[in-house]
């Protein structure tokens, strides 16, 4: 691997794991074993090795919320879990690149410019999620008005926004994949009211399986 690739994806898992605002180039040149001068070479600071990562985050993100996603949901049952599949790799995307979302405000102070691109983030989820809630409604969903569906899609695009900081309040350090599922549960919680009995059926499973991970969880740390 590159030495500006292994600087890229170095900075990611220290700021992940201590916190951007307290992980610097020397503390990144260490876990490297390269001196600070050879990191000045490729990054001439700390904010061009964030901002190369913002747009990585910015690239995956927005391949996977513009997928079409019409085209890839089958009719009747299936199509929950469809929707389930999709959101499961939105939050896995957004745990990736978590340290943007964990001091997110101090950031965004910090770096002005990104808050133009998170707000276009902010409008791509919403965007994806009304897909999701059409798609589920026009499966023989409960109907909503106008005003219960946009409340209910901003209720889930503020899920998917501040779902990383409320995990990291309550949780701390816990298994990814528990964190994920519950994610995704959150927001399928909000949509479970509206849901056919075949569309139910999957998200009782759903919740069968996260009760599952809770309790293997429990019982290995007993």
């Amino acid at each position: 691997m590159k030495t500006r690739d292994r600087i890229i994806e170095t900075s990611l898992r220290l700021f992940n794991e201590e916190g951007e605002a307290h992980t610097t180039t020397i503390d990144i040149a260490a876990e490297l074993d390269i001196s600070p001068g050879n990191l000045y070479y490729h990054f001439k600071g700390k904010d061009q090795i964030i901002a190369e990562l913002f747009e990585q985050f910015q690239l995956a993100l927005g391949e996977i919320l513009n997928a079409p996603l019409e085209l890839s949901l089958d009719a009747g049952g299936k199509r929950l879990e469809d929707n389930w599949y999709f959101l499961y790799v939105v939050l896995e995307e957004l745990y990736l690149y978590r340290f943007f979302y964990h001091n997110l405000d101090d950031l965004l102070r910090r770096y002005p410019r990104m808050l133009r691109s998170f707000r276009r983030i902010i409008g791509h989820k919403r965007a994806a999620l009304t897909v999701i809630i059409e798609s589920v409604l026009g499966a023989g969903g409960v109907g909503l008005t106008r005003v219960q569906q946009d409340v209910l899609i901003e209720n889930m695009t503020l899920q998917l926004t501040y779902w990383l900081s409320y995990e990291r309040l309550l949780h701390d350090e816990e298994n990814p994949q528990v964190s994920i599922h519950r994610g995704v549960l959150r927001l399928l919680t909000m949509v479970a009211p509206y849901l056919g009995e075949d569309q139910l059926d999957f998200y009782r499973q759903c919740e069968a399986i996260y009760e599952a991970m809770l309790a293997r969880g429990s019982a290995e740390g007993a």
